[in-house]
């Protein structure tokens, strides 16, 4: 399965890295230095959250917001990241 969320970048103002957190996905957040780190790094966080999320008996889900409906502020930018899971077959 992918799923893809919005995430928003702002750069640092202290140094020239980035903070990154996702709208739809309560707590997940992450620093990192280039951009291109940033995006990494909010990739794997997102793929993280959404694993607990999924291996919770009721783990569902939050819709991914509409990009228009997010207000940026200056300097930020806005990223669709894709995270694929590959969902196995429970042994239980």
């Amino acid at each position: 399965m992918t799923f893809v969320y919005p995430a928003i970048f702002t750069p640092h103002k202290e140094d020239k890295g980035y903070h990154a957190y996702f709208p739809d996905l309560e707590s997940c957040e992450v620093d990192a230095g280039a951009l291109e780190d940033a995006v990494g790094e909010a990739r794997y966080a997102a793929y993280n959250w959404i694993m607990v999320e999924l291996e919770d008996e009721e783990g569902e889900l939050p819709h991914a917001s509409h990009e228009e409906d997010i207000q940026l502020e200056a300097g930020q930018l806005l990223k669709r990241i894709s995270v694929t899971v590959k969902l196995l077959p429970d042994n239980d």
